[in-house]
């Protein structure tokens, strides 16, 4: 991949966000209750996988899709944790200059089958503790969403 991912939250010196993508991810915990994680090949950071919806794809197959890319891991949706959008998180791509707002629904889901796999999108993929997942090193909308999803009450986060 080339190019990296500049993520932008609270700062008043980042550039102005010019378009918005519907991005999705899953929040997949298996039986022994621990977050299947990446670690990104644009920003080196850990995030929950996911991505960018497709045209002709719906939110639940663009993710199913960007789990299984990302990780090697079929999933099942289960529900809705949040919609994530704040003008306050902007993603800018060096690449080619774009610069996005925030869209971003988290899923929760359980995997069904696969191995644990890297992709040319993450450098690493692990299945981490529920206790230990905050002490990866996350970007700020990243703590977000992991933090709401630690704590989920069944009220999905609607921003």
């Amino acid at each position: 991949m080339s190019g990296r991912r500049i993520d932008y939250f609270d700062d008043p010196d980042a550039p102005r966000a010019t378009r918005i993508v519907p991005g999705v991810s899953v929040a997949v915990v298996n039986e022994n209750d621990q977050l299947l994680m990446i670690r990104r090949s644009d920003n080196d950071q850990w995030a929950i996988p996911g991505g960018k919806q497709e045209v002709g794809e719906t939110p639940l197959e663009a993710a199913r899709r960007e789990v299984h890319e990302e990780t090697g891991i079929d999933c099942k949706i289960t529900g809705l944790i949040g919609i994530f959008s704040s003008p306050r998180n902007v993603v800018e791509f060096t690449s080619n200059g774009e610069v996005r707002q925030e869209f971003s629904i988290l899923f929760a889901g359980f995997p069904l089958c696969g191995e644990t796999t890297t992709s040319p999108e993450s450098l690493q993929v692990a299945w981490v503790d529920r206790r230990d997942v905050r002490e990866l090193p996350m970007t700020p909308a990243q703590k977000r969403r992991v933090g709401y999803m630690l704590h989920f009450n069944g009220t999905p986060y609607l921003e």
